[in-house]
């Protein structure tokens, strides 16, 4: 039989125990456990089974110890053979991906793993396998998601421009109220809900695809929704059609969640029904209209991911009735969950000193 290796001295039972307390890994816990136990004059076969190994592994474990201290127990995962492409290759290669395939060059209008082989291979003199792009694309920090629609009249730099002078704009909305007053920042839009409803990825086996009933009618209602941040309310409504005369019923709305003494600034998109004059704003409410082509300055526009995601898509609706009482249990939902209002809607430039 081997004889027993001397475990290192300058460790007591108390400092072993008391690192594997502060351990943040499981195992390299257990093993200084482990070790602590043979200090305490236990066997090596008692040792082990207070570590859960066997006595082979415990004298390894052993060796570690004494020959690295605490930080030779923990587990080391190896970081893998290096990247074949230089750090100038690699920036390049990461704004070749951001900035997209160019039709009429690479014959394609989103990069495919076989089309950035052929790029690295062409650019770089450098061969990967098609699987392994994935894992290079993966540790240069991309992902491979959906993309969101933009309009393409949409200018960036008026957006940006909203955003930094929204004090300003706020401040000229509210100049006619009385200096002290609370003020709201409500954020308004609306959504069809209806027969021809989204299906939405779920969690399934690898290498199956689930199937989710898809109907192909076309009754729908409208949902009218209004969040305040802040505050973490939400006002809404569920009507059968959309118009001034349904705006008008939701301004109402927000103006009766409005907190007693505070005026509500609704931030909201220049729809026709937003913009006419048609409409008969309460004391306690004023309009900023946003940019146009810019949903994404109306953190409603989330909400509604949110709401479907979670309880309006994968579904076939029979009618009106339940579709309305879709939307109407959807929303419900939602304005029970202030926190989840909160972390949805606040932005920064436009709760400034409320967000963080």
């Amino acid at each position: 039989m081997t004889r027993a290796v001397k475990l290192r001295d300058d460790y007591s039972a108390s400092d072993l125990r008391r690192l594997a307390a502060r351990s943040r890994q499981a195992n390299a816990a257990r093993r200084l456990l482990a070790l602590a136990a043979i200090r305490d004059g236990a066997s090596r076969t008692d040792a082990a089974r207070v570590g859960g190994m066997d006595r082979q592994t415990l004298r390894d474990w052993v060796h570690r110890f004494n020959a690295e201290g605490p930080d030779g127990l923990r587990d080391y995962q190896h970081p893998g053979p290096a990247c074949r492409l230089n750090g100038a290759q690699q920036a390049e290669l990461k704004a070749l991906v951001e900035a997209g395939p160019d039709r009429q060059r690479d014959g394609v209008v989103r990069w495919r793993r076989i089309d950035l082989q052929r790029v690295i291979r062409e650019r770089f003199g450098v061969i990967y396998h098609e699987r392994h792009v994935s894992t290079l694309l993966k540790r240069l920090g991309f992902s491979h998601v959906s993309a969101r629609p933009r309009h393409p009249g949409q200018d960036p730099a008026v957006m940006e421009a909203f955003k930094k002078n929204f004090p300003r704009i706020l401040s000229a909305h509210i100049g006619h109220l009385p200096k002290g007053k609370p003020i709201e920042i409500w954020f308004q839009d609306e959504a069809r809900i209806g027969q021809k409803n989204g299906i939405v990825r779920q969690w399934a086996r690898r290498g199956t695809r689930p199937r989710q009933p898809a109907d192909q009618r076309y009754e729908n209602a409208w949902l009218f929704g209004a969040i305040c941040p802040a505050r973490g309310k939400a006002a809404g409504l569920v009507l059968p059609f959309v118009g001034t005369a349904s705006m008008q019923l939701h301004i109402e709305e927000i103006s009766r969640y409005v907190a007693r003494g505070a005026h509500a600034v609704v931030l909201l998109d220049r729809a026709g029904w937003h913009t006419t004059n048609k409409l008969k704003l309460p004391r306690n409410v004023s309009l900023i209209f946003l940019p146009s082509r810019a949903p994404e300055l109306n953190p409603v526009e989330n909400i509604w991911q949110f709401l479907r995601a979670n309880w309006l898509a994968n579904t076939v609706f029979d009618g009106i009735e339940h579709i309305i009482d879709a939307a109407c249990s959807a929303w419900n939902n939602l304005a029970a969950l202030p926190d989840t209002i909160r972390s949805i809607g606040l932005r920064k430039w436009a709760h400034t000193g409320q967000c963080p």
